[in-house]
């Protein structure tokens, strides 16, 4: 089985490839732009922010007006003339944005990863994982392109788009507050400020609700809990993928109220089975998603795993992996949920209205 990807692209390559080629989805496409990982020491991959234990705090957002300019993560300075009609969005995070934003209507196309809200399934798809379809971006007559930073959409594209003379912005999320800083860029992208700073509002308050009551519950525990979140792992070869230092999963996990067990590299997110015996994680978390479902009892009769304080004790726990590893408008969802697996007694109180 190959490891799991938050928003899985069609068709894998076989054996050790698929591993390695699934891992690098997860973190790229599914996460659409969460740093992407090497599976091997040395790549040049630039490291996320650092793991926050806090939700920052909300900035107003003045209402949006045209012609606007904005700065992108990448740095580059787009200047939309009049508010966007047709909408691209090359991947699955930003889709969740954009109908969220209230700008739903506007989307023309998207990538083959999308997969919710339900009315983004069938758009069209002119972008995989790897690939965009240039030509079929400016036959929907494109005004407006979200594209994914760190390679998620391929720099060659993004250049030959707006060399075509469409806008396109890319944005990229390391981190919790990056995300934010997305969702609030987007809203001033469509002209939906106000929207996106409910939203954000929203998220703050309700992730804040989740970690005082994490952070509650690991005080009346006395301490931590050693947590490894599995985003993959290949049987036969037993090649296991767990969070890289710093990086976007691993301050999920630590906003949950738990220690992230991680690789030890902020660029590799392979880890040796003899480490993670070592590192002794007290609880297993297994991120599931459509193409990728390892159960406990798989994970407890791997060769080895046994002495390890969470399959001793039983503590293996599923969730829904899209919900926690996609930077969008469900993360608090997803907080809720991973906090929740990990603190199976936490009572976290209800979303505030809007949330």
């Amino acid at each position: 089985m190959s490891p799991s990807f938050c928003s899985p692209t069609r068709g894998s390559p076989p054996g050790r490839l698929a591993a390695l080629f699934a891992v690098l989805v997860l973190v790229l496409a599914a996460c659409s732009a969460a740093a992407a990982p090497s599976t091997s020491p040395g790549a040049a991959v630039p490291s996320a922010t650092p793991a926050a234990t806090a939700i920052p705090s909300a900035s107003p957002s003045p209402a949006a007006a045209f012609p606007l300019t904005l700065t992108d993560d990448e740095g580059a300075s787009v200047t939309i003339p009049a508010g966007p009609q047709k909408i691209v969005s090359l991947t699955p995070a930003t889709t969740e944005i954009l109908f969220a934003l209230g700008a739903g209507d506007r989307i023309v196309a998207t990538d083959d990863g999308t997969d919710f809200p339900a009315e983004a399934v069938a758009l069209p798809d002119v972008a995989t994982f790897s690939s965009v379809d240039t030509e079929k971006v400016v036959a929907a007559g494109a005004d407006l392109v979200i594209a994914g930073g760190l390679g998620f959409t391929p720099t060659d594209a993004i250049t030959k788009l707006r060399s075509l003379g469409i806008h396109v912005l890319v944005v990229y999320a390391p981190s919790v507050d990056g995300v934010l800083t997305d969702i609030e860029l987007l809203g001033a992208a469509v002209g939906a400020s106000d929207k996106a700073t409910e939203i954000t509002d929203a998220m703050r308050a309700d992730m804040k609700l989740t970690t005082d009551a994490a952070a509650a519950e690991a005080a009346k525990a006395g301490a931590k809990e050693r947590v490894y979140y599995e985003i993959g792992y290949t049987d036969g070869t037993g090649e296991i993928y767990a969070p890289a230092d710093k990086s976007f999963l691993a301050e999920m996990v630590t906003l949950a109220g738990a220690d992230a067990i991680t690789t030890g590299d902020p660029n590799t997110y392979e880890i040796p089975l003899e480490k993670l015996i070592e590192l002794d994680p007290q609880v297993i978390i297994l991120g599931v998603n459509p193409f990728y479902s390892p159960t406990p009892t798989s994970v407890a009769a791997r060769p080895g795993w046994n002495v390890m304080t969470a399959v001793k004790d039983n503590s293996i726990r599923l969730v829904n992996d899209i919900e926690i590893n996609r930077p969008g408008p469900r993360l608090p969802a997803g907080l809720r949920a991973l906090t929740t697996a990990i603190w199976p007694d936490i009572s976290i109180p209800p979303a505030p209205s809007g949330g």
